[in-house]
């Protein structure tokens, strides 16, 4: 894992946005790239508007919250409204109805994403991380933590009494690149942990995925 230390969350967002784009350039053919919800990577996706070349990306979620596709607290509505309605990627967004469980849906998801791959890794993957070490939506003590075969599940987390869907660690795993965003003060004790292999964060490191901490100063303060 490498840290790439910056000196604002803005600068942080102009370094990913670049990130997003390189992968995008590099082709060749079609790209996939998983979207992440959460404020810190608002910035880059306002940035990655102008950027060409959508039309050949095919874009999903790394983790989303069970609420419909239109709540305030959904990751998909929240990165429709900053990216994705404005660009020609395509976006596939989990499955919701009142008549559906988490776990029918993250099943249904998880074919959507093997479809999509064709047979080849997942090439860029944004995550955020919460205080708590979190990363999608693999929380401490979960049970999506321990999954090994499956590559995107429900998860219930008890501590915020809900339900997710998430990407696996062997999902992440596959990636050729993950990029984690990570601002802000309240993250700095947390992400300490994690690059020292700790929290859910520090497990990214554990697979064949090249994984890159784009962080600002006061989140890295007690790196």
């Amino acid at each position: 894992m490498e840290i790439f230390i910056h000196d604002d969350s803005a600068g942080v967002a102009r370094t990913v946005a670049g990130r997003v784009a390189d992968v995008i350039d590099d082709g060749p053919g079609r790209v996939n790239i998983g979207l992440t919800g959460g404020s810190t990577p608002a910035a880059a996706y306002e940035l990655l508007r102008s950027k060409s070349g959508w039309s050949e990306v095919d874009a999903w979620l790394s983790d989303e919250r069970w609420v419909g596709p239109d709540h305030e607290r959904s990751n998909g509505a929240q990165a429709a409204s900053l990216l994705t309605d404005h660009v020609s990627a395509r976006f596939y967004r989990p499955s919701w109805g009142e008549d559906m469980t988490p776990d029918e849906s993250a099943a249904a998801y998880e074919r959507t994403l093997v479809d999509i791959y064709g047979g080849r890794r997942p090439d860029l993957i944004l995550l955020g991380m919460g205080s708590d070490g979190h990363v999608a939506s693999l929380f401490p003590e979960t049970d999506a933590i321990e999954e090994t075969e499956r590559l995107y599940v429900a998860n219930h987390v008890p501590q915020l009494d809900e339900d997710r869907l998430t990407a696996t660690y062997p999902l992440l795993w596959m990636a050729r690149l993950i990029v984690v965003m990570v601002t802000g003060s309240s993250k700095a004790p947390a992400l300490a942990e994690c690059l020292q292999g700790d929290q859910p964060g520090g497990m990214l490191g554990d697979g064949d995925a090249t994984v890159e901490w784009h962080v600002d100063r006061e989140a890295a303060s007690l790196v």
